[in-house]
């Protein structure tokens, strides 16, 4: 589960790219994080995992703060970030095994799970050469096959499907079905508004640093009382913030 309770970020005194944000991701489902570029998405996910500090208020991961106990945390979540592009000059075998001696996986249990992740993703065959020669979608199905290397209670992922091919689409959303009906937790940002329609039990829609709605997509339709998309609804929730 991840708790977010009266979180404040702001670049610039005085203006607050986050204001205030409370939200709860139970676990076993998959919420969906939506908002225009620029709205606060990747800067909430930088907070959650602890890349960014948070000017005010609180982030716990399955109970723990990720500022207070930041090592506690960091083994509870996996993270895909927005850009792919890390540890370039290292092959994709080399970087897959570093990220297994973080969280002590064993040989024997990395060497099947790799085998068979990547094989799914259908990039078995380039694990021996660099990160740097893969394209992006390449780069993109390593992060995630290192996310989920070591069984994560909680799925932290940002824009995870740009540049995936159709299957590699397939295959993830596969995983994140089956990783919250195990009981798990996934928070979501995409700007992919039918993909989130189809596989979020949630959504929330920021803009501008605040929280606009959080619920189902039944729920947003109810409230706007009008039935339409979810992404004529997103346009209609957003306009009226502006």
């Amino acid at each position: 589960m991840i708790e977010i309770k009266n979180v404040q970020k702001s670049y610039k005194k005085g203006i607050k790219t986050i204001e205030n944000l409370n939200l709860t991701i139970k676990d076993g489902e998959i919420f969906g994080f939506l908002g225009p570029n620029g709205a606060g998405k990747t800067t909430t996910i930088k907070m959650i995992t602890g890349i960014l500090d948070i000017d005010a208020g609180q982030i716990l991961i399955d109970g723990k703060d990720i500022e207070k106990q930041p090592v506690e945390a960091k083994k509870n979540f996996g993270y895909v970030p927005d850009n792919p592009d890390m540890f370039l000059k290292l092959k994709g075998i080399e970087y897959l095994n570093f990220i297994a001696d973080i969280y002590e996986i064993s040989k024997e249990a990395r060497a099947e799970k790799i085998e068979q992740l990547a094989k799914k993703f259908e990039i078995y065959d380039v694990l021996n050469n660099k990160i740097e020669s893969y394209s992006h979608g390449m780069r993109q199905k390593i992060i995630i096959i290192a996310m989920v290397l070591h069984n994560p209670k909680n799925w932290i992922i940002d824009e995870p499907m740009t540049g995936l091919d159709p299957k590699s689409t397939f295959e993830l959303k596969q995983l994140m079905k089956q990783n919250a009906q195990n009981g798990n937790c996934i928070f979501f940002s995409t700007h992919i508004l039918d993909v989130a329609e189809r596989l979020c039990d949630r959504i929330g829609i920021i803009n501008k640093g605040k929280l606009l709605f959080v619920g189902t997509f039944e729920e947003m339709k109810n409230e706007l009382k009008e039935n339409k998309s979810l992404e004529e609804l997103f346009m209609e929730i957003t306009k009226n913030d502006e």
